[in-house]
């Protein structure tokens, strides 16, 4: 090599395919359990300023969704959690804003 050589590229980056099946698994139960921390906050919160039987009920079956999720996700179904995930937090967002308003 002289010294009016250019420099040799660099290498690429390592290019980010598609997550691994157990990477898959982890975020779904990082996801879910983040859900359920923050549906039990909000439950709590509900509760100091309105108790009601239906806000029980919908945070409820969002905490119950979201150890099932993780459950889920632990035996390697993280599709079927996604989508149940999804759901639920539509579901319940729908009852607080229709039912308990």
């Amino acid at each position: 090599m002289s010294v009016s050589d250019p420099a040799p590229p660099d290498p690429a980056p390592p290019e980010r395919g598609p997550r691994t099946p157990r990477q898959a698994r982890r975020l779904r139960v990082v996801a879910a359990s983040a859900g359920m921390a923050v549906a039990a906050v909000l439950l709590g919160a509900l509760l100091t300023s309105r108790s009601s039987v239906l806000v029980v009920g919908v945070y409820g079956l969002l905490l119950v969704l979201c150890g099932l999720v993780v459950e889920l996700s632990r035996r390697g179904r993280t599709r079927l959690g996604s989508y149940l995930l999804g759901c639920g937090l539509v579901a319940a967002v729908v009852m607080d804003a229709v039912v308990l308003s």
